[in-house]
């Protein structure tokens, strides 16, 4: 009789402890998940346009990172862009960040789109009608919305983003606030530059990567941003630096970026937003892990405001394998 209850007790045992093992198992599991920004949500979204009635509700990322090519194609109808285009592209950087609000703030409520994607043309449109409207705005690339979070104060959305320290955020006291992601900063109508020449003669041209985190190997797209002043010369060769602990940078290694064109000068002219899209790089496959920063100098400067050179963020690459 001693000897079955010791069995059973030992049976018992080892099945809390397999019960243990997954469960260790499924959360080690779980740890993988890869996400390709620094700034993410759960990659389940609930997006509505105000003015077409456009709507998204779904999981839009997978857990190793990819996105789902029919959810970004919906999300961008949402937006007002067209999936494919490199000039009237949503960023997922932007699609994170809201999701990632949405998850802090009030779990699975519905983002309100007011304001998504503008054209150049249109934005500017609305800056000769009087608008609070900015010269070189992210909303012409994507990387911009003004937005209603279902059952949360438009103030308490811009207080928390001015919490987090990264990203735009604008609010006028009504029921909307301006959500970027771009540099950290923060304003109200009675602090915001749209006014100023803060911007003009490409003051505050930027370069960006499409993703924060890499595996080595995997190919890259870089695009220019904030241009307001063409044309545009951009060296045909630029450098990489690992970001050290520091704070700076260690030596650099060239990068000859895949251009789109014909152009072949070590100096390469460009005249419009579309032209500075879609610039690719594949990251070494023997890259060691870290942290990094491409930049690209800028050539025959027509300005003397434009700065010399234009770096991405700093951007993770990680050890496993890219395709």
């Amino acid at each position: 009789m001693q000897r079955d209850l010791f069995k059973a007790a030992v049976a018992a045992g080892l099945w809390v402890l397999i019960g243990i093992t997954a469960g260790a198992a499924a959360a080690a599991d779980q740890s993988l998940e890869f996400k390709r920004y620094f700034y993410s949500g759960d990659g389940v979204i609930l997006l509505v346009n105000a003015k077409t009635d456009a709507v998204y509700h779904g999981r839009y990322r997978n857990r190793d990172g990819a996105y789902d090519p029919a959810a970004v194609a919906a999300i961008h109808q949402v937006f007002g862009a067209r999936y494919g285009q490199s000039d009237a592209t949503i960023s997922l950087r932007l699609v994170e960040f809201l999701d990632l609000l949405e998850d802090r703030l009030r779990p699975g409520a519905k983002i309100l789109i007011v304001s998504g994607f503008r054209s150049p043309e249109y934005n500017q449109g609305l800056r000769d009608r009087g608008g609070i409207v900015a010269k070189a705005s992210l909303h012409q690339y994507g990387m911009a919305a003004d937005i209603i979070l279902e059952g949360v104060p438009a103030r308490t959305v811009w207080d928390y983003v001015k919490d987090l320290h990264f990203g735009g955020a604008g609010y006028y006291h009504g029921t909307t606030v301006h959500l970027d992601v771009g540099p950290a900063r923060f304003w109200d109508e009675s602090s915001s530059k749209v006014r100023t020449d803060i911007s003009d003669h490409n003051k505050s041209i930027k370069l960006i990567a499409d993703y924060d985190r890499y595996r080595r190997g995997e190919p890259m797209d870089l695009r220019f941003i904030q241009m307001t002043a063409f044309p545009i010369g951009v060296a045909s060769n630029w450098t990489l630096e690992r970001m050290a602990e520091s704070g700076g940078s260690q030596q650099p290694m060239t990068v000859q970026p895949a251009w789109t064109g014909s152009d072949a000068s070590d100096c390469r002219n460009f005249s419009s937003i579309e032209a500075m899209t879609g610039i690719g790089w594949r990251l070494p496959p023997t890259l060691p892990a870290g942290r990094y920063r491409i930049c690209a100098s800028f050539c025959q400067r027509l300005w003397e405001a434009m700065p010399a050179e234009a770096c991405t963020p700093a951007f993770e690459v990680a050890v496993g394998a890219g395709p």
